[in-house]
């Protein structure tokens, strides 16, 4: 009686094993709230998968992993003094200032690092002149890799490529880079083109939600009502701008639902989508993620906590409560009531 999200089990596990076989030492990323699926749940689904490693965002989700999975492992987000650490063997940290790596070494030598590369994603990360130095302190540690964290567009192998070579010219004693966002021809590439280099990819979105055709999102109707045209409804009272039916569905802000981040806006049509999509918000018209009838209806007004409220025209029969309806969701931004594998 919720925002409840299906998954066909046969087929998510097909694509998972096709996943695991196209990438040698793939580490799977288990981070934020598991894709929707949940961190736990992921946990135990990398144990089933036969990997060593799993990686996660932060440090606050390492207990929810570490009780579900046996093996290694690492936090991407960066080392600092003064956060919560983990100094357990099966804990890899991740540091990308050469100030933090002399901090680990002399307050706990023998820790599990890697060392981050600042790619031109410019999040975090060591420039490629610091590898060196970076060098002389972890000799005093356990070092794990090369770290790269690549953007999703451009010619990421050939930045890739140049880290490499950046490793291999300093004195980091460590074959092994730990990449995102390198797809299967690129990383067949890399291998081909440096065959001493163990590259670790690092895989979440094209794992866990990889093939969409496999996971189903339903809403369910907990109310109908007949409404007139200019009939006040809602919190905020707005005119029905038509006569039709206001269904109310499960699943409002504290699901994630509407909730979504900036668009790119990178292309001539995503921006000229993104002014529409602005002008209609503006006039108070915003499209939901619930689908009746093979459309995606409008909001009455926007989403509640728990609860949704959208605009039915009259033409169409509202669905029956108790009954479901499609929606399209983000997965990384929302929570659902209840995950069901068959």
């Amino acid at each position: 009686m919720g925002l409840d999200l299906h998954i066909d089990g046969e087929r998510w596990r097909a694509h998972l094993r096709r996943v695991v076989e196209a990438y040698p030492r793939l580490v799977p990323v288990v981070k934020g709230g598991g894709y929707g699926l949940g961190l736990g749940r992921l946990a135990r689904r990398c144990a089933w998968l036969g990997a060593d490693t799993v990686a996660v965002g932060t440090y606050e989700e390492v207990p929810d992993v570490t009780t579900r999975f046996d093996g290694d492992v690492l936090v991407m987000a960066p080392w600092r003094p003064g956060v919560r650490s983990y100094y357990d063997r099966r804990v890899i940290h991740t540091v990308g200032r050469v100030a933090d790596l002399e901090t680990l070494a002399t307050d706990a030598p023998g820790t599990r690092v890697v060392v981050e590369g600042l790619t031109s994603m410019f999040r975090h990360g060591m420039r490629r002149d610091e590898l060196t130095a970076a060098a002389s302190w972890c000799a005093r540690l356990r070092l794990e890799g090369l770290a790269l964290h690549l953007p999703m567009v451009g010619d990421r192998r050939a930045e890739a490529e140049s880290w490499v070579a950046a490793l291999q010219a300093s004195r980091l004693d460590t074959a092994t880079m730990w990449v995102s966002h390198l797809d299967d021809a690129e990383l067949a590439a890399l291998h081909e083109r440096r065959a001493g280099v163990d590259v670790r990819p690092r895989i979440g979105t094209a794992l866990w939600l990889g093939d969409r055709g496999a996971l189903s999102v339903c809403s369910t109707v907990l109310d109908v009502h007949a409404v007139a045209r200019g009939q006040r409804v809602g919190y905020r009272q707005r005119a029905m701008p038509r006569a039709g039916s206001l269904l109310v569905v499960a699943g409002g802000t504290a699901h994630g639902v509407a909730l979504e981040a900036p668009t790119p806006a990178s292309t001539v049509r995503q921006r000229a989508v993104a002014v529409a999509t602005g002008g209609l918000e503006a006039s108070g018209l915003a499209l939901s993620p619930f689908t009746v009838a093979g459309r995606r209806r409008w909001f009455a007004e926007p989403p509640h906590m728990q609860v949704s409220m959208l605009a039915l025209p009259a033409s169409v029969p509202p669905p029956p409560i108790g009954s479901a309806v499609d929606a399209q969701v983000r997965f990384t931004t929302t929570h659902f009531d209840a995950v069901a594998i068959d």
